[in-house]
């Protein structure tokens, strides 16, 4: 190399270098700044600096994951976090994985999502060892009952509810239904309960079917069930379809489309912005779903992970309520409704001032600026 190229490549190694620091400090600069300017900042978390949360969700490849990921990003970056997120999509040795990765790392707080086997509640009380603070999301209860353990679910008895009497409602006690489930989901388990309690409250309500597998394809593999079950059950044979998850509806709504079987009405459980879409198109055959905003269910357990990392008390359950949301409140909208938008025909809709301190309060207006 001559003289010139070495003096050329020692520029561009100097120039590198000035970028990366001067990066690194006006970040930290900034972060610093904003705690100076919150007065009522609790004094564990200006002890701490940089704040690092790790955000671990099993399931995934679906809207809901990418909205609860969003909303707990978005939130925890506005507080001046460091947010790092990761959806495992159903493989139960990369969601350990990733939480044992958490175990060793420079991790402040760990949310989880959907921890629903034995091996996580030792992998939580890891994370508690090290002095990790961890809230936990539609989760097993005993991952709850870990000592410093904040478990935060949907009010999925709620969910359920909503869901089943507008069936009912609708399409009569007695009303013939396939069931879209599936087992082994603390959540699902909760919905599962109360569907158990309406059938046995409306003796008449047949079940024809059911089908629920949870992968990263749900949607294909439950449109293809559907379309066999509606193989063996001719018009009249079917009435409803109840499907406690979204991806189940999304499936089920494209094959009754496919099959020109839009008699049969979808009840569904949570939303986003595919499925207002779905809801939406001219004869429509999903007409109801019951949700929660799944990306203020991500900034909630950022909230109370933050509460936590400010030594402040927080409860050991914690519930976010659902709404229910038809198609008819859809068409009350003279344009095209989005999640976004969903506030303007559903009353406080993706809103909570749920362990919203005023520290937090002032918290993210610093850093805001």
């Amino acid at each position: 190399m001559n003289n010139k190229k070495k003096l050329q490549a020692v520029f561009v190694l100097m120039l590198a270098i000035v970028i990366v620091v001067t990066g690194c400090g006006g970040n930290g600069g900034k972060k610093d700044e904003a705690t100076k300017e919150v007065e009522n900042l609790p004094a564990a978390l200006k002890e701490k600096g940089d704040i690092n949360i790790k955000v671990i969700r099993k399931i995934g490849g679906d809207d809901h994951t990418a909205q609860f990921l969003a909303g707990a990003k978005q939130e925890g970056e506005a507080l001046g976090f460091n947010v790092d997120t990761f959806s495992a999509n159903g493989d139960t040795a990369k969601f350990l994985d990733a939480i044992e990765q958490a175990a060793g790392s420079n991790a402040d707080a760990v949310i989880l999502s959907h921890g629903d086997d034995p091996a996580t509640v030792d992998a939580v009380k890891k994370l508690r060892d090290k002095g990790i603070e961890v809230v936990a999301f539609d989760s097993l209860p005993a991952v709850g009952e870990v000592s410093g353990v904040t478990l935060t679910s949907q009010k999925d008895e709620a969910l359920a509810q909503y869901a089943l009497d507008q069936l009912v409602k609708e399409k009569g006690e007695e009303a013939k239904i396939v069931y879209l489930w599936v087992d082994g989901f603390p959540p699902m388990v909760r919905r599962n309960n109360v569907y158990q309690e309406t059938l046995t409250k409306y003796a008449g309500i047949k079940e024809v079917g059911r089908f629920g597998v949870a992968s990263d394809n749900t949607a294909v593999e439950t449109q293809n069930a559907v379309a066999a079950l509606l193989t063996k059950h001719p018009k009249g044979e079917i009435d409803a379809i109840f499907a406690t998850w979204d991806a189940f509806a999304i499936g089920a709504t494209r094959a009754l489309v496919e099959a020109g079987r839009t008699e049969i009405k979808i009840y569904g459980i949570d939303v986003s912005n595919a499925d207002l879409q779905l809801m939406q198109e001219d004869n429509s055959p999903w007409v109801a779903t019951a949700a929660v905003d799944a990306k203020m269910v991500g900034a909630v357990n950022v909230r109370i992970a933050a509460k936590k990392l400010a030594g402040e008390e927080t409860p050991a359950t914690f519930d976010l309520d659902a709404a229910l949301i038809t198609q008819e409140d859809l068409k009350k909208s003279d344009k095209a409704v989005n999640v976004s938008t969903l506030a303007d025909i559903i009353p406080g809709w993706g809103t909570t001032d749920a362990f919203e301190t005023d520290w937090i309060k002032a918290l993210k207006e610093a850093n805001a600026k």
